[in-house]
């Protein structure tokens, strides 16, 4: 049983007739979307919808995660939970066919919408299980983004992942590719405080999933003991960064980050989480200790023979003019080749204008130790050869380690002086920046120089640039903000904020009229808590949200026979506490917390007998027959109690604004049932 949307067939054969798990309404209001407007809307849409499920089903670099794989026109494509069809677009325009697979009709049909200009589409709906028989053995690609973590449910049994790798594979041709796009359970993300990502909670997936859930993640040592296990041999592994679901580079064993790339860690797009630490550092410390991919944060697993690119990085969150990719291929004989390529045709002119800046910068550095890395051109892209050598930026980063005061600013005067080198000429590179530069000897090459301009930009400005983001990219930095922006630059503070503003307009001039993926972090909104800034909470809600238990043995009150009660509350608000009585007490006192606030009795029990207004004495206003407004930082609650050996206590505080609180007791003093409608 088959139907057509647009010219997407939708294959219902193997449907069970209704759908097994759901994200609830936002499903309906995706496919909303997908049915009344077309792709090129949905930037725009998701900015003011400022939600993690528009953002991650229907945002375009999501994509980024395969668009870097050789693909050609001819190939077949499977791909295994193809959900709302994050990928599928980009796959069905860039290959012969793609054959998906969903359990849930409702995503399929988003899948179908978004796509419905794509002949080349067919998803089958159901479960894989039931499909997966029916299926030839002949593709050219296998792609599970997502969805390896899922093999309990998928396929069941005693060795689920083992199964599912095996019964995937066996889908591919001999030439082809097996694809596993998966988190790391060792990410160095979980390590510094965000949330697992299937079950929303801290620590569970390196704490060995022992809380339960579905989706289980792995190492790369679990992933590879499952390939092991299956037979595989023929595999490499590639390192999304950030993650795998919004990746902007692509590392591999033949091509690792260098220290100080790894900078672009807050993406906590669907959670709150803490920062326990700050994640650049102990990247840089990671790199250093060659333990990288045990603490990626992500995998990108493929099995078959490997492509030549070890190394993507994308530029496309960007405006649509300037959004590229950088690719690094390795050839058979083990020299590297760098390539950029327009994302689309919409870059193409960016590109060449890429060329012509080598072309002229070549010229105005004629005969110097600066040397534009050697481009040519190709009809789809440029190329350059690839660069040995350090960064300025690592070279600094050194001196820092180092405290080698003198070397570091011998190394930013001899920028400055390059930076400033025939100025009069009309080209400028604004992307003269320590990064984008490479120490080989005596020679300085220049990597990129696609922000170049024919006009003539004062070099203080363009250094202001390289060192605003060389600030940027750590507090190790800090150190030296003072030589380079006032020592070398002699920036007033006006002048500083000036320059930062100049900055921002140009990031804006970049991405244009729409959010970047960092921008969208903010618009969703989700927090990312300092640990400092927990401890001092932590130190501020000690404090406060306590409790107090008084004994009278006959005289009176006093500190002496009092205990305080720590974490008793609850969410705030509930407060629950079971304490012991000493004998020879002839009354107690409770002070719930040191605040203005309304007091709901639930239960207090001494023994067998039961507290409430009518065997109590407060230093409150009763609203009602359970609640009590204490306009005073000391509430108490009093009452009478022999015998009993055992005090259990649940009520329910309100913290009250002192303004609230004059006005509720103003109102309740002439009629006690007076805010029923406020407690009750």
């Amino acid at each position: 049983m088959t139907e057509k949307i647009g010219n997407v067939v939708l294959d219902m054969t193997y449907y069970p007739g209704e759908d097994h798990y759901s994200d609830g309404d936002i499903e309906d209001e995706l496919l909303q979307v997908a049915m009344e407007h077309e792709e090129e809307e949905f930037p725009k849409i998701i900015e003011e919808r400022k939600s993690w499920p528009f953002f991650y089903h229907l945002s375009p670099f999501r994509t980024n995660i395969i668009d870097w794989l050789p693909f050609k026109k001819t190939d077949r494509v499977l791909e295994i939970g193809s959900g709302c069809g994050a990928i599928t677009g980009a796959l069905a325009k860039r290959v012969g066919s793609v054959t998906c697979i969903d359990l849930s009709k409702k995503r399929s049909l988003v899948n179908a919408y978004r796509n419905k200009k794509q002949d080349n589409i067919t998803i089958m709906v159901g479960n894989f299980k039931d499909i997966e028989p029916h299926l030839p053995c002949d593709y050219d690609y296998v792609l599970l983004i997502g969805v390896f973590e899922y093999g309990r449910a998928y396929i069941g049994g005693e060795t689920p992942y083992e199964d599912f790798m095996s019964i995937c594979n066996r889908h591919r041709k001999d030439s082809g590719r097996l694809v596993i796009a998966i988190e790391n359970k060792f990410g160095l993300k979980y390590w510094a405080g965000c949330r697992e990502d299937h079950l929303g909670t801290y620590f569970t997936g390196i704490e060995g999933y022992h809380t339960g859930g579905v989706a289980r993640t792995f190492t790369r040592r679990g992933l590879e003991e499952i390939l092991h296990k299956t037979g595989i041999s023929e595999y490499a592994f590639y390192y999304p960064y950030p993650d795998y679901k919004f990746p902007t580079t692509v590392y591999s064993d033949e091509y690792m980050p260098k220290k100080g790339e790894l900078s672009n860690n807050l993406r906590n797009f669907d959670r709150d989480r803490v920062l326990l630490f700050d994640e650049k550092q102990v990247f840089d410390q990671v790199i250093e200790e060659g333990e990288f991919p045990l603490f990626s944060n992500s995998y990108f697993l493929l099995i078959g023979k490997k492509p030549q690119t070890v190394y993507a990085k994308f530029s496309n969150d960007r405006a649509k003019a300037w959004a590229i990719r950088t690719l690094i291929h390795k050839s058979a004989a083990g020299t590297f080749l760098v390539e950029k390529q327009p994302n689309d045709k919409d870059a193409n002119a960016h590109i060449v204008h890429t060329y012509q800046a080598y072309e002229a910068l070549s010229k105005r550095y004629e005969g110097t130790k600066i040397r534009m890395n050697e481009c040519k051109r190709t009809p789809q892209s440029i190329v350059f050869p690839f660069c040995p050598g350090k960064t300025l930026e690592e070279l600094l980063d050194e001196r820092l380690d180092e405290q080698d005061a003198e070397g570091f600013r011998k190394l930013i005067e001899e920028y400055m002086y390059w930076l400033s080198y025939n100025e009069e000429a009309n080209v400028s590179n604004i992307d003269f920046i320590f990064p984008n530069i490479l120490v080989d000897g005596d020679t300085w090459h220049v990597i990129d120089y696609e922000w170049t301009f024919d006009r003539k930009v004062p070099a203080k400005d363009i250094a202001f640039r390289a060192f605003y983001n060389y600030l940027l990219g750590g507090e190790g930095r800090k150190a030296c903000e003072e030589l380079l922006m006032q020592d070398v630059l002699h920036l007033t503070e006006e002048e500083k904020q000036q320059a930062i503003q100049d900055e921002q307009d140009f990031q804006h001039y970049v991405t244009g009229d729409r959010a970047s993926v960092s921008a969208m972090r903010e618009l969703i909104g989700f927090k990312a808590y300092e640990l400092s800034g927990m401890e001092a909470y932590c130190v501020y809600a000690a404090a406060k949200y306590v409790s107090q238990v008084f004994y009278d043995y006959g005289e009176g009150f006093s500190q002496e026979n009092s205990i305080l009660i720590h974490d008793c509350f609850t969410e705030e608000k509930d407060v629950h506490f079971t304490v012991d009585v000493p004998k020879g007490v002839k009354q107690i006192r409770i002070d719930p917390c040191s605040y203005r606030c309304a007091v709901t009795v639930k239960d207090i029990a001494a023994g067998e007998q039961h507290f409430a207004k009518d065997n109590m004495t407060v230093n409150g206003v009763w609203a009602n027959e359970n609640c009590v407004i204490f306009d005073t930082e000391d509430p108490n609650l009093v009452f009478a109690c022999e015998g009993a050996d055992r005090l259990d206590v649940t009520l329910e505080v309100v913290e009250l604004p002192e303004s609230l609180t004059a006005t509720l007791i103003e109102v309740v003093t002439p009629k006690e049932n007076g805010l029923k409608r406020f407690f009750h």
